[in-house]
Parts: C-alpha cells; sequence; structure tokens
C-alpha cells in the first residue's frame, strides 16, 4: 500500500481521488506500484524515500531524452515528486512470456536507430544514476577521456570509498586506463545517444507486441557500451543482434565488448560486493597487460 503522504500528493498533483493501489514487484532499488484514480486512469508510480532530491527527476530526464530520439518507445513521463520523492509514469499493459523473434528484430532496428542519434560530445546537459550510483555526464569530446574518468575513474573512487579496492585491483585498473587509447579509436567514436542500462529487465513487451525500454541510465557515448551490456547477463536474442547489424552494423566489437562490460561489473562490485570482483579483476588483467 502507498503511503498516505504518496497518496495525498498523487491526489494533488494529478487533481484525481486515488482509489486503488497494487504492488509492482521486479526493482531492488525502488517500490512501485500500479495506482488507478477516479477520472479512470491508471498510472504506474516508483518511489523511495531515501532518494536524493535529483534521483526521479534524472530518470524523468533521461526518458524525455530517449523518447525526444523517436527510435524507441518509453513510458511517457507524468510527474516529478519530492515530498515524498516519487515518479509519475504512463502504465504500460504488457504481454507475459518470452521475446518472440518478431519482437527482438523490432528492438534491435529501433536500438539501432537510437544509436543514430548523435551529439557533439560524449556525455549529457545533466548527471544522473546507474542503479543507486552516482554517474557523471560533464560533456568532454574525448571518448577515451570520458570513458576513463567519468566511468572506470568514477567507479574506482566509490569502490576505494566501501573498501573495494585493494591494491592489486587499483593497480590493474590504473594501468588499464592508461592502455584504454590503444583499444578506442578517439577519433572514430561517435557520441550516440545510449540507454546506458540496457539488460533485459530494462524491456518490457507491451500488449501490441512492441518493445517499451525502461530505467536508462541516458547519455552519449560509444554504442557499443549498450550492446555489450547487453550480452553481461544472459544476452538478448539472437534475432535482436541480427537486426541491429542489419541498420547500424558492428565492426571490431567483439575485441571491446569485455571492455565495455567492465563498468556495469564495477557498478555492481560495488552495489553488491561478491563474485563481481573477480570479474572485473581478470578484465582489467587481460586488457591492462
Amino acid at each position: 500500500m502507498i503511503s498516505g503522504e504518496l497518496k495525498a500528493a498523487l491526489e494533488a498533483e494529478f487533481q484525481a481521488a486515488v482509489t486503488a493501489d497494487q504492488p509492482v514487484f521486479g526493482g531492488d532499488i525502488n517500490q512501485a506500484a500500479r495506482v488507478s484514480l477516479a477520472d479512470g486512469r491508471a498510472i504506474f508510480v516508483k518511489w523511495n524515500r531515501s532518494a536524493g532530491s535529483d534521483f526521479f527527476a534524472a530518470e524523468a530526464h533521461g526518458l524525455r531524452t530517449l523518447a525526444a530520439a523517436g527510435a524507441v518507445r518509453v513510458p511517457e513521463v507524468y510527474a516529478v515528486g519530492k515530498h515524498p520523492p516519487f515518479l509519475a509514469m504512463e502504465w504500460i499493459d504488457t504481454e507475459r512470456g518470452y521475446a518472440s523473434d518478431d519482437f527482438a528484430e523490432a528492438l534491435g532496428r529501433q536500438m539501432a536507430l537510437l544509436h543514430r542519434a548523435t551529439a557533439g560530445q560524449h556525455g549529457l546537459d545533466a548527471d544522473n544514476y546507474i542503479g543507486s550510483l552516482p554517474q557523471s555526464n560533464t560533456p568532454s569530446a574525448s571518448w577515451v577521456a570520458f570513458f576513463r574518468d567519468r566511468r572506470i575513474g568514477a567507479q574506482m573512487d566509490i569502490a576505494r570509498q566501501r573498501g573495494r579496492l585493494p591494491k592489486e585491483r587499483e593497480a590493474l585498473l590504473t594501468r588499464l586506463q592508461s592502455w584504454l587509447d590503444v583499444f578506442l579509436d578517439d577519433q572514430g567514436i561517435r557520441p550516440s545517444l545510449l540507454h546506458g542500462d540496457l539488460w533485459s529487465g530494462n524491456y518490457m513487451i507491451a500488449r501490441d507486441g512492441q518493445p517499451v525500454v525502461i530505467d536508462p541510465a541516458a547519455y552519449y557515448g560509444h554504442r557499443e557500451v549498450d550492446l555489450a551490456m547487453t550480452e553481461l547477463f544472459g544476452g538478448f536474442p539472437p534475432r535482436f543482434y541480427a537486426a541491429y547489424n542489419e541498420v547500424y552494423p558492428l565492426k571490431g566489437y567483439e575485441q571491446r565488448r569485455e571492455l565495455y562490460q567492465l563498468y556495469p561489473l564495477l557498478v555492481h562490485m560495488n552495489l553488491f560486493g561478491g563474485g563481481y570482483a573477480a570479474r572485473v579483476d581478470a578484465i582489467a588483467r587481460h586488457y591492462g597487460g
């Protein structure tokens, strides 16, 4: 059940009484519910009493940035609240079951089109979050510098603060940072619009069978970052990759896949610890020499 404080905030925002709410499960950071209003509308609401004042505003900005590209559907943002912190969005009826080949093909094509949306620099006009961790998006003309400092370096700082960066791991990651320009063609990498956290838990199959992506950590960067993330936790259906390559062919991606998986692995190591650290070390050792 939503709290009385949240109920009052929603009724003030939507100018309609809340008649029912049903918990929605699936995330491990926020609470969520399907909320019914007296005027017949159904909305999706997520909230987190411990979230910072900009937490849901950052997600809303990411959703609107993706929506503006017109490539892939995202839920429409209705409202962002601060007291208590919440995000209210379009409720999307979904189909149960696994992604079909048609769905995978549509998602692959749509993500390729999203990556065709480009900017002058890597980054974004606002910082946001990856999971519950802060993600700096200060723009940079150099992808190598951005990935080194805003992604690997930033997670190293968090790991150091949380006691998850012993000297050997720090040495491995520092050496990898110094080798990035060997693996990454700084001049040839276009700043593509990225979802930023593209794993199978962050897409839905709408009732009409079309893809909907959710929970972005959006910014402009190397498009291979999104592809690498899709392969980190089980992978997407094969037709997704075939369709993507039909629209926007990849070249040499396999050589950099694990390098780009390092960032989400560092995020998971910092959030959850455990076995992610061994994978971080192995990738750093492979690319750092």
